[in-house]
């Protein structure tokens, strides 16, 4: 094991047998001037407002960045708030418009079936007979108010009309020869909720503003 180096005792001045100075290591500056103390401090100052600026530079940039992402969630939620209010806002006028149709129904329930007749005037003017089926407790004095509805249509065939106890409310069915046609509320209710939603879910997202003065 080598022995440790040690280094020998010196000293910052060295003085000659006649006491002159043979070797003198520089000493430190202990005492400055008004101007190097003002030069030192305008320096230390410049360089710690550089390291705060920068600083807060980064803060910014972090500050900013996160009220991007926050205005970024802040539109998506809106957005997911006007879609699920177009889907309300749908399915009530869809169930307000069914509740008023019902009311007409019950009031006028021959209305839907003299409407189909005429509109079917001439796929069944030809024909020697035609089918009605409704629900129960709606066939009661249909037979003279349709055959006066066919006639006035140009049919002048037989109409027989009979129940059937699947049907309900203000559904019914025609048969005619190779053709038929049917009507059921309840169904035509569902068709029509089935195509708002596949608009709406089409639309997105991405929908107009609910508010039409409001430029997307």
């Amino acid at each position: 094991m080598s022995e440790p180096i040690l280094e020998k005792f010196g000293f910052d001045t060295v003085f000659d047998g006649g006491g002159n100075v043979t070797q003198s290591k520089a000493r430190q500056k202990r005492f400055f001037s008004a101007e190097e103390v003002e030069a030192l401090r305008a320096r230390a100052f410049s360089e710690g407002e550089q390291k705060a600026l920068g600083e807060m530079a980064a803060l910014q940039a972090r500050a900013l960045a996160e009220i991007a992402r926050s205005a970024e969630e802040g539109l998506g939620g809106l957005a997911r708030i006007a879609h699920a209010h177009r889907e309300g806002s749908a399915a009530l006028a869809l169930a307000c418009g069914r509740a008023i149709a019902g009311e007409v129904l019950e009031l006028f329930p021959q209305a839907a079936l003299q409407k189909a007749l005429e509109s079917l005037a001439r796929e069944i003017e030809s024909e020697p007979k035609l089918m009605v089926t409704v629900a129960p407790g709606r066939a009661e004095g249909l037979q003279e108010i349709l055959s006066a509805t066919a006639a006035a249509a140009g049919f002048t065939g037989q109409i027989l009309v009979r129940d059937d106890a699947g049907l309900t409310s203000a559904a019914f069915t025609l048969d005619f020869g190779d053709g038929s046609a049917s009507y059921d509320p309840d169904a035509a209710t569902q068709r029509i909720w089935d195509t708002l939603k596949a608009a709406l879910a089409t639309e997105g997202l991405h929908a107009e503003p609910l508010d039409p003065g409001v430029k997307g």
